[in-house]
């Protein structure tokens, strides 16, 4: 995952034990082979897993990472890396939940993530408007709408959207509001949090950091377990 926006990565790193909430964790191909056992030793108990990008791409690794966290007593989730550059969000969440991102109500499997951010094709080089795939911000807020609306026809729950405040309110703004009806997945590299996209005012979960205890991006669910348990319900 990518996110810019967000400063003091040391403080994200040895602040673990202070933040209130489950730890956790968030992995992609990056990560390979996943020691499951290891991270759950080390105090983590959900984790969000890359499962597809745009409409061409699979993690090679996911049903390691997918299988393995589920058998390990980890509460788990799939999550899409969106490409509104490729094609539009029900095309997109058609082919996530054909490839990892289906849910079911076992109390074990949270609600697939939506990732909404930066344009990857360039990077720290992209103009205002590539960081923007190129689009309005009333495109990318249908675009997600349309990524919401039919993952929610297809599993029965709304997703969780992932994003950074910077690139959601710049690129998206008051287009589309989904705080009363996705958990917000705040990625933020900060000592503490203080801005949110629109509408939202609290996250579900935080990415603080990418890198520390466990592989991957580290990430706290805002709440105690029996939450995190009634969120992977439903």
């Amino acid at each position: 995952m990518y996110t810019h926006d967000c400063h003091d990565l040391t403080a994200g790193r040895t602040l673990l034990q202070t933040r209130a909430g489950v730890p956790g964790m968030d992995v992609s191909s990056h990560q390979g082979n996943v020691n499951w056992r290891t991270a759950y030793n080390n105090g983590a108990r959900f984790a969000y897993i890359k499962a597809t990008e745009g409409t061409g791409y699979t993690n090679p690794y996911f049903s390691q990472q997918y299988v393995g966290s589920y058998r390990t007593g980890f509460i788990r989730g799939a999550y899409h890396f969106g490409r509104p550059d490729i094609s539009n969000g029900a095309t997109q969440a058609t082919y996530f939940l054909k490839n990892g991102g289906r849910w079911s109500s076992d109390g074990r499997t949270l609600p697939g993530a939506l990732d909404i951010e930066y344009n990857p094709s360039c990077g720290s080089s992209c103009t205002p408007a590539q960081k923007c795939y190129n689009l309005r911000k009333q495109e990318l807020g249908k675009w997600i709408q349309d990524f919401v609306n039919t993952y929610r026809k297809g599993t029965g729950v709304y997703p969780v959207i992932y994003s950074t405040a910077d690139w959601y309110n710049t690129c998206v703004g008051t287009y589309g509001d989904f705080s009363s009806v996705c958990p917000f997945w705040l990625a933020c590299y900060c000592p503490r949090v203080t801005t949110y996209p629109y509408n939202w005012k609290v996250y579900t979960f935080w990415q603080y950091a990418d890198s520390g205890t466990f592989p991957g991006d580290q990430n706290v669910f805002n709440g105690p377990y029996s939450q995190l348990q009634k969120l992977a319900k439903g």
